[in-house]
Order: C-alpha cells, then structure tokens, then sequence
C-alpha cells in the first residue's frame, strides 16, 4: 500500500465567518496543492473539510500520515466519532453533532484508507502546516471577496 503524507488546515475570520481550507498531499518527491473557501463558515468545518478534501484527491487505499493542528478534527476522528454514531449522531450530552454532514463525509474515507493521525501545534514554523495555513488563508480572503 503507497504511504502518502497529507497536511491539511482551516482559517476564518470570525466564527462564523468567510474562512478557507488548504490542503498539501505529498507522494515521494511529488505535491498536490488544494484549497477553497467559503463566504460564511466555520473554522470547524474549514478544518475537517480540509482533511475530506485531501483524502478525497487519492485514487486509491493508502497509508496517509495526516498532519493537522486541529485538536477537533484529530479527537473527532480518533476519540468521539464511534460514540457519535452508536448514539445516532447525538453527543454524550444527548446535544447533536456539530457538523454532522461533515463527519457522515468523512467515515467513509477514514475507513478507506489506514490513518496515522499527528498533531501539529500551529503557527510553530512547521513547513508542511505553515503551508497550508497560508492556502487555507488565501482562500479564507478570497471568500470574503466574492
């Protein structure tokens, strides 16, 4: 199975507000850029649409080392997301997810490839994180232009 290592990152300004995601995939000496935005947001949902997106972008199963700063994305994905679904998508405190439609985009592709989940801390000179904090930025301002 290839090993692939995908960075991934959310921006936005406010919450909510116009944010953006960015995404670098990385393949032997081979890099995929990605990113896009949105005109009203989350930083939540810029987070995970990130890693939806850079998953979404491997053609096949892969061992993906995935590198994000979003303590949310990374505890949803490796902590609450099996409770969620056993409990019909609802919290431990009966509340329902937040961003279910995206977490329901997400299993699937979790349970196509094997994750090796890293934290990054943020803002921290890490290139690959400083990378797609600039794209997901960029994005981030795009948005709030159109």
């Amino acid at each position: 199975m290839k090993r692939v290592v995908l960075y991934t990152d959310g921006a936005c300004s406010g919450n909510p507000g116009p944010g953006g995601w960015g995404c670098l995939l990385i393949y032997k000496k081979n890099q995929k850029e990605l990113s896009g935005g949105a005109k009203v947001t989350t930083n939540n949902r810029m987070e995970i649409t990130a890693v939806i997106e850079g998953l979404k972008l491997l053609k096949q199963p892969c061992v993906v080392d995935l590198y994000t700063d979003s303590k949310y994305v990374l505890e949803g994905a490796t902590k609450w997301l099996e409770g969620w679904i056993q409990k019909n998508w609802r919290r431990a405190d009966k509340k329902p997810v937040s961003n279910v439609d995206l977490w329901q985009e997400l299993v699937p592709l979790l349970h196509r490839h094997q994750i090796v989940w890293h934290w990054v801390k943020g803002h921290a000179g890490e290139a690959g994180n400083e990378r797609v904090d600039m794209l997901a930025c960029l994005a981030r301002d795009e948005a709030a232009r159109a």
